[in-house]
């Protein structure tokens, strides 16, 4: 007999192929960003799709100040971690800054890097020169996902954190991009800060799904990271994120009762300690 179902889990995991067939039934795609067994465990209760462990870990995790601070080491600590709280959980792992673009080797030695942390696939910002070595990746059996718009690993490039796709010029070449990363066999695309209406003609142009953030309501599924829906930071909040908890005050809060009640004595009290 097998294990009951925690309250609210999908009953079966997802798979690669089952991306596309989602898209299909309409059914969207809930997806979190988590670096770490603790909020693993807490996610493989919910009924999330997937998990993502993103290199954006090099901020929330370690304190940098943006993701070319990740390493293929700290993303295979973290992937790893995540694998072992949410043992049956989907999870893709992103390839960190620059390791695709310095040869197939290093590519390659990155990708299996990650999946030996058992991760079931990886993901790839950017399609611009490197959409014949997604295509390697993709036929050396490695399940990958694409990311375009705001890519993160770009952001000095970029001039900042900025919305990407507001021209026609720069909409057409990330239209573009979705469709060359879908031929190399990207089973899905995660479009990031990109204007309404241009992620709504990428998910309608693609037979693969789209998994916006900060992309609006016609993509085929959205993904937030962990910690900004939970508010562990309340001065963050950009216009695309929701607060689904007041976090960082609830956990203040829990450590100031905690730190009251030893200056009171009232903890412990004789039910919690050993006699």
């Amino acid at each position: 007999m097998g294990h009951p179902v925690p309250a609210g889990q999908r009953e079966e995991a997802l798979n690669t192929l089952d991306f596309a067939k989602r898209k299909a039934a309409n059914d969207p795609i809930a997806m979190v960003t988590c670096y770490d067994y603790w909020s693993a465990q807490v996610l493989n209760r919910t009924n999330v799709d997937c998990l993502l462990v993103g290199d954006s870990l090099a901020m929330v995790m370690h304190g940098f100040d943006s993701t070319v601070h990740a390493t293929i080491d700290m993303m295979a600590l973290h992937a790893a971690a995540v694998r072992r709280g949410a043992p049956n959980a989907y999870i893709v792992g992103d390839m960190p800054f620059l390791t695709m673009r310095r040869g197939q080797g290093c590519a390659m030695d990155a990708v299996q890097t990650l999946m030996r942390t058992g991760v079931n696939a990886v993901k790839v910002e950017g399609e611009a020169g490197q959409a014949d070595l997604i295509a390697h990746i993709v036929e050396s059996g490695v399940p990958v996902m694409g990311h375009l718009g705001l890519t993160p690993q770009s952001v000095h490039a970029f001039g900042g954190h900025r919305i990407q796709g507001r021209n026609a010029n720069q909409a057409a070449q990330i239209l573009d991009s979705a469709k060359r990363l879908q031929q190399a066999g990207c089973f899905a695309l995660v479009l990031e800060c990109t204007p309404r209406h241009l992620a709504r003609r990428i998910t309608e142009a693609l037979a693969i799904p789209t998994i916006g953030i900060g992309a609006g309501p016609d993509t085929d599924g959205q993904v937030l990271v962990l910690q900004d829906m939970l508010g562990m930071d309340p001065e963050f909040k950009p216009k695309f994120l929701r607060h689904y908890a007041d976090g960082c005050n609830m956990i203040r809060s829990a450590v100031d009762r905690f730190a009251q009640d030893i200056r009171a004595g009232s903890f412990p009290t004789k039910t919690e300690f050993y006699a």
